[in-house]
Formats: C-alpha cells, sequence, structure tokens
C-alpha cells in the first residue's frame, strides 16, 4: 500500500490499527469483548488505504469516533459510523434498553425524553417494574413536616 504520506502517526491511523487488533490479536487487551466473540474487521478493510477512503467519505473527522451500529456484527462500511462521544456511549451493550409503544431508547434518552431521574428509571428497572410504569408514573412527594 503506497499512500501519499506517513500516516503511521495519524489518529485515524491508531483507530485502524485499535480495531484491527483488537478482533484478531489474542493478545489485545479487549480481545475477549471483540475476536473472542466473534467480532471481525471486513476483507474489504484489510487495506488501511480503503479505510481511509471511506473514512472520509463517511464523516471522519478529530472529535468523532468509530461505532458499531449493531454492536453483535463486525466492523463493516455497513455497520460502522463516525459518531460523537455521548452518540458512542448510549451505544454500548452495557446499556439498558427500555421499550415503550414500540419506541427503544437507552435508560439515559428515556430520562432526557420523560423528565425522569436517571436513577428513577434504573431503579424501576431493576425493581422489573413494567416499561409503562417506569416510564410514565411520576415520583410521590415526600411528606414534608
Amino acid at each position: 500500500m503506497k499512500l501519499e504520506k506517513n500516516y503511521s502517526k495519524t489518529r485515524i491511523y491508531k483507530i485502524y490499527v485499535s480495531m484491527k487488533n483488537r478482533c484478531e490479536r489474542k493478545t489485545s487487551i479487549n480481545y475477549e469483548r471483540y475476536g473472542g466473540r466473534g467480532i471481525k474487521v471486513c476483507k474489504y478493510w484489510n487495506n488501511f488505504k480503503t479505510f481511509y477512503n471511506w473514512a472520509i467519505k463517511n464523516g471522519y473527522n478529530d472529535k468523532l469516533s468509530l461505532d458499531r451500529i449493531d454492536n453483535n456484527k463486525g466492523y463493516t462500511p455497513q455497520n460502522c459510523r463516525w459518531v460523537d462521544r455521548k452518540t458512542q456511549q448510549r451505544n454500548t451493550r452495557a446499556n439498558v434498553i427500555i421499550e415503550l409503544n414500540g419506541e427503544r431508547h437507552c435508560i439515559a434518552e428515556w430520562a432526557e425524553i420523560t423528565g425522569i431521574n436517571h436513577s428513577t428509571i434504573r431503579s424501576r428497572y431493576s425493581r422489573k417494574w413494567k416499561p409503562e410504569d417506569i416510564l410514565t408514573k411520576k415520583r410521590r412527594k415526600l411528606c414534608q413536616i
């Protein structure tokens, strides 16, 4: 691969190498969470220049990070996007997704939508409340003495 300039010290190249390592190198600290559970990098991206061209055409900039739309699928042009930190944090396997009336959101998003405190929603979810009760019941006011 011949690139016009040396990309090896650039942020985008480091993202590329990190993606490949966590999916392909069994010695990588994150291998179990990626390659170890079947997450792969598509053959199309075996070449950095191809990845680089896709990244530039799809909105790469130094404030965004690479995100897989479906966390159970691999790194492919169809399953990846460049997103801000907030979006990426809301798209992890660790998030709890609650569905109500066909809308699916993580707890942080429901807190913004409903105005109900994040910890209240999480607590109700932990206590196995129904989604409609988690997201519609108003908090009881404590008695004032």
